[in-house]
């Protein structure tokens, strides 16, 4: 239940600074946020497409895209509750799902997803996000590393080769 409440809270969270972005002034961005020292920098923009406004043009499929993988996700992550232990899917599926849902929230509700901070080193400096974008990217990276440690036993559907070939039969030479 813990997954549950961490992508509620997330998505929540999410909505909330995007809502907070929105209400202000458009002036008052950009705008180094407080107590940072100059290494936030918050925005208000507005993605009409998919990553760096890829594909702005074709509102359609920057609508439907994310619909359909936002439900493929978020049916994965209700799975995944079911189940025992997988605790580093567990999280990394909660994450994503709840970045998808927030930026699929703004699509419907706005038109556009809303990016509101940066990092203010490297090249992080020309790249706005918003807390969706930072839980995709992370639960992403968590998935990765949990598929690269797994091993086939773990995963479902999936036994190791020597297990399937006794099962169906095999017999061994």
């Amino acid at each position: 239940m813990q997954f549950l409440g961490l992508m509620a809270g997330l998505f929540g969270l999410d909505i909330l600074l995007k809502g907070k972005i929105e209400a202000g002034d458009k002036e008052d961005f950009p705008r180094d946020m407080e107590g940072t020292s100059g290494k936030i920098r918050l925005y208000r923009n507005h993605n009409d497409g998919f990553c760096f406004g890829l594909l702005k043009n074709n509102q359609e499929l920057v609508k439907t895209v994310p619909l359909v993988f936002t439900s493929a996700v978020t049916g994965v992550f209700f799975w995944l509750l079911t189940r025992k232990s997988r605790l580093i899917d567990k999280l990394g599926f909660s994450l994503v799902t709840a970045g998808a849902l927030s930026n699929l929230f703004d699509r419907v509700k706005r038109g556009y997803v809303v990016d509101y901070f940066s990092f203010q080193f490297g090249w992080l400096k020309k790249v706005v996000f918003n807390i969706g974008d930072i839980c995709i990217f992370l639960g992403t990276f968590l998935l990765a590393v949990s598929e690269l440690f797994s091993g086939p036993e773990s995963r479902p559907g999936r036994k190791s080769e020597h297990r399937a070939d006794k099962a169906d039969g095999a017999v061994e030479q």
